[in-house]
């Protein structure tokens, strides 16, 4: 097997929520694959410094503020890109927010709509948008970040996992509505991951509880969602769309 069809040099990839955590592990690994990055997020100088060090891996990387939830910013963000770069192989709908918080019943309009807008609404908005682009090139990578909520559910994260299960759906049905463009549409689910946002919990009684169910009995690591990111963004995926890659360590299996 020739292994050049990982070789993601000439393209050209656009990260959202790519600054920090899991975005920014993937964003590193589709750049260590020879890709230009775009990050974009709302928090600029996060993203700046992203960049910063990603091209010290001797690829371009611009940084782009933007807040995935308006429709807008998006559209803003996709001309930048196109100005600038004259195309879009590659986007990860990374951008998300979402920890345990309140049961169902606490739950507040504002709680909800703050989720499903980043995760659901910012996923279809970026992927509106670029999809456009890509049906002109006849050929595009989208991947979304899904996560293990999208199959199982955890207390007190209705919320979320309402807006991981959209995720899902939302990869198949654009998936069979960009096939014939040459365009496959994946997601990734990642399982608990040892990411700043829930450092802290798996410290608690709780988050060691976690751990048990895992049948790794370990959390993942960001550098650990590269591979599937790298498979997905490449030709090594060529026929592989509408697909779900669990990375998970186990954790669904229960």
């Amino acid at each position: 097997m020739n292994l050049d069809i990982f070789d993601l040099s000439g393209k050209v990839a656009v990260v959202t929520g790519g600054n920090s955590a899991i975005g920014r592990a993937i964003a590193e690994g589709i750049a260590e694959a020879g890709a230009d990055v775009v990050i974009c997020a709302r928090r600029f100088a996060l993203c700046q410094k992203a960049c910063a060090e990603i091209e010290k891996l001797g690829v371009r990387a611009l940084p782009i503020k933007c807040d995935v939830s308006h429709a807008d910013e998006v559209n803003s963000m996709v001309d930048t890109v196109m100005k600038e770069f004259g195309k879009v192989d590659i986007l990860v709908n990374d951008a998300g927010v979402g920890e345990r918080g309140e049961p169902v019943t606490k739950i507040t309009t504002d709680d909800w709509d703050r989720v499903m807008n980043i995760n659901a609404k910012g996923a279809f908005l970026c992927s509106r948008a670029v999809a456009r682009e890509m049906k002109k090139q006849r050929s595009g990578k989208i991947i979304n970040l899904a996560s293990v909520c999208a199959f199982v559910v955890m207390d007190n994260s209705a919320e979320y996992c309402a807006s991981k299960g959209a995720i899902l759906q939302l990869t198949k049905g654009m998936a069979l509505d960009l096939a014939r463009y040459n365009i496959q549409v994946n997601c990734i689910a990642p399982g608990i991951i040892d990411t700043p946002m829930i450092h802290n919990h798996l410290a608690t009684r709780e988050g060691k509880e976690d751990i048990r169910r895992i049948p790794m009995k370990r959390p993942g690591q960001t550098n650990e969602l590269k591979g599937a990111a790298i498979y997905l963004a490449s030709k090594a995926s060529s026929f592989t769309t509408g697909s779900c890659i669990l990375v998970d360590g186990g954790y669904t299996l229960r």
